[in-house]
């Protein structure tokens, strides 16, 4: 009987640990920790996708990210990540309590090479977004890139229009460069709208170059867009937050089994470096190397909501956990390895 009361009591408080950060110029109040829905429906049957989401609930998550393009890479149903996020919200109603963010305006596949920041696919994607998750609105709605040759104020006209529809509450942008950003947010404020609320970029304590990433179309943390969050305080949601699992990889001595994409962009002198401050911090403090792995992001000089990639209820729950201990200042440069400012 005490030991059924004690984990309730346990749940109870981690439920209550969850830190939330309020999004800009909206009233949205996400969790502090994002979970991916990459392998929703895919990677992840039904039963398991639900185990996943229900766990990710019970510690206090409330943030949900998805894309229309999610899973459409391989056979079977096209949009798959979104339409599993739909049924679970409807069984479950947990809707109201919960930030569902989903991305559109990717290229498509076979044609990666054309934008489609076009008004017509935005408003497509859009729609088609809003049938899939099984809702009227959408709290965050984020471009999946970008076109440098579209203006920004044809963009966020066609985004400011799905606002005052009602179809979407806040928008962000996902693998847009520094000046694009910058760019956008003057020209919302020249119109007196809120802009961007947020970004997405792939980040993460691993050092990656722009030329090493896979798809040109992505965008990585750099100095530059670095600089911009920091000026602006525009909240971050980084995706592959935890490196693919590189960092944990590493200090099990499992690397060869990491798949040979992540191991192309993540294994370099410098990360395996990295790697070996991160176990040396995690030893030094007591915190597991998730927690030094989170904690590098959480510990920035602006909000940051790190996007997990969770695959099993015990990833979610190590995630969560995770999610509490920011690194400082003075830890992150050390890591970095540089002097602390």
């Amino acid at each position: 009987m005490w030991a059924g009361a004690l984990d309730r009591l346990t749940r109870v408080v981690e439920t209550m640990a969850m830190q939330t950060i309020t999004l800009p110029d909206t009233d949205l109040a996400p969790s502090v920790l994002c979970l991916g829905g990459v392998p929703l429906g895919s990677m992840l049957d039904e039963r398991r996708s639900f185990a996943l989401l229900d766990a990710f609930v019970a510690h206090g998550g409330t943030f949900l990210d998805t894309a229309r393009v999610y899973a459409d890479w391989l056979p079977g149903e096209r949009n798959a990540s979104e339409k599993t996020i739909g049924r679970w919200l409807q069984r479950r109603g947990q809707r109201e309590r919960l930030v569902i963010a989903t991305k559109g305006a990717h290229p498509e596949l076979a044609a990666m090479h054309r934008p489609r920041l076009d008004r017509a696919s935005i408003v497509a994607d859009l729609d088609q977004s809003l049938r899939n998750l099984q809702t009227d609105v959408i709290d965050l709605y984020w471009l999946h890139r970008d076109d440098p040759q579209t203006p920004v104020a044809a963009i966020l006209d066609t985004l400011r229009d799905q606002v005052r529809m009602g179809k979407i509450r806040a928008y962000g942008c996902s693998n847009w460069r520094a000046d694009r950003i910058a760019a956008a947010q003057a020209y919302a404020r020249s119109q007196g709208w809120p802009g961007f609320a947020a970004d997405q970029m792939l980040w993460s304590l691993a050092a990656v170059a722009q030329e090493a990433l896979p798809d040109p179309t992505m965008i990585a943390m750099d100095a530059a867009l670095f600089d911009l969050h920091v000026a602006g305080g525009l909240p971050a949601a980084p995706y592959a937050a935890q490196a693919n699992g590189y960092f944990q990889r590493a200090a099990q001595g499992t690397l060869d089994a990491m798949n040979a994409a992540s191991r192309r962009l993540y294994d370099t002198p410098e990360n395996r470096r990295r790697s070996q401050a991160a176990q040396s911090l995690a030893a030094e403090t007591g915190r597991s190397i998730s927690a030094v792995v989170l904690g590098y992001l959480l510990g920035q000089p602006f909000p940051v909501l790190p996007i997990v990639g969770c695959r099993t209820v015990a990833q979610v729950e190590d995630s969560c956990r995770a999610a509490r201990s920011p690194l400082c200042a003075a830890e992150i440069a050390w890591i970095e390895g540089r002097s602390a400012q």
